[in-house]
């Protein structure tokens, strides 16, 4: 462990206190909103993109030569992110409200 030693001046202690607690509470609302975020890890093959988006797989290859959906190579499979898609619908919903 490293211990550094910092000298303060011309800052009064509630000053010193404001601007620490300010500091904390923004990285603790950063980390509470990163705890919010739902963990989708869980990869999903062509056929359940397709069925859980109702739409075809000529879309789902459309989608993936545009770059709207970034498939995972695995040996021969062609797998997704569930999060992935998710990020990709929240995104077209926040496109259309502009």
């Amino acid at each position: 462990m490293i211990t550094k030693t910092i000298q303060i001046t011309e800052v009064t202690v509630d000053e010193l206190a404001d601007k620490v607690a300010d500091k904390l509470l923004f990285k603790i609302e950063d980390y509470l909103k990163e705890l919010s975020k739902p963990k989708n890890d869980e990869l999903l093959t062509r056929q359940e993109v397709a069925e859980y988006l109702r739409i075809s797989l000529v879309t789902i290859h459309s989608w993936n030569k545009h770059g709207i959906l970034n498939p995972i190579r695995m040996g021969n499979r062609i797998l997704y992110k569930k999060q992935d898609i998710l990020d990709v619908l929240e995104e077209q919903s926040i496109n259309k409200k502009r």
